[in-house]
């Protein structure tokens, strides 16, 4: 198992490449080699005997399986009065919903990021976890989000940065109507949203 951390990196090179500076773990295949690299050193690697671990019991829902089902969010929103953007990105809710993802997806369904959780109705919810799933799908077949350093495992980077409605964009033309794209922080994380078409 895994754990990228904050900076860490998995390239697939061939085998005569030399390793890099902080290349933390290497895994030799016949003629690839797997390199962990992770200059910050927040990464882990576990050697696993089953599934039943610690950091994955308390993991939420993948959004792309069929367990992230129309009444998902709602059900889980009751009680919940933090606001949706950072319900949607607890991994105890839902994994895989990053920082960019979950600004893309609120504006898509037109919703405020400081909502409440808890006081979005059903309807709304279901429109919402439809545009994380269009979201999600989109940004892996671009090959994931560039914006800094992000590289897929052949050191290639994501196009789904090309593709971003909200993220990145602030005091910009909203795509959706005449409205300016605002920046907040929420929970140490910027937010991107259109405060003219997401209510």
């Amino acid at each position: 198992m895994i754990h990228l951390g904050m900076s860490g990196k998995i390239n697939v090179v061939g085998v005569n490449e030399p390793p890099r500076k902080h290349d933390h773990f290497l895994l030799h295949f016949d003629k690839e080699i797997m390199r962990f690299n992770d200059p910050r050193r927040f990464g882990s690697i576990f050697y696993l005997d089953s599934l039943d671990h610690k950091l994955l019991n308390s993991l939420g829902v993948e959004p792309l399986e069929d367990s992230f089902h129309e009444d998902y969010l709602f059900e889980n929103s009751k009680n919940k009065t933090q606001n949706v953007k950072a319900f949607i990105m607890d991994s105890k809710i839902v994994v895989g919903v990053g920082n960019i993802y979950a600004c893309e997806s609120l504006h898509k369904a037109g919703i405020n990021p400081k909502t409440k959780a808890n006081k979005i109705s059903k309807q709304r919810y279901i429109n919402l976890r439809n545009n994380i799933k269009e979201v999600l799908h989109k940004a892996i077949k671009a090959g994931g989000t560039t914006l800094q350093d992000f590289a897929k495992v052949d050191g290639k980077p994501g196009y789904f940065s090309q593709e971003l409605s909200v993220y990145g964009r602030e005091n910009k033309n909203c795509y959706n109507c005449s409205g300016k794209i605002k920046r907040i922080v929420q929970n140490q994380r910027s937010t991107f949203y259109c405060p003219k078409c997401q209510k």
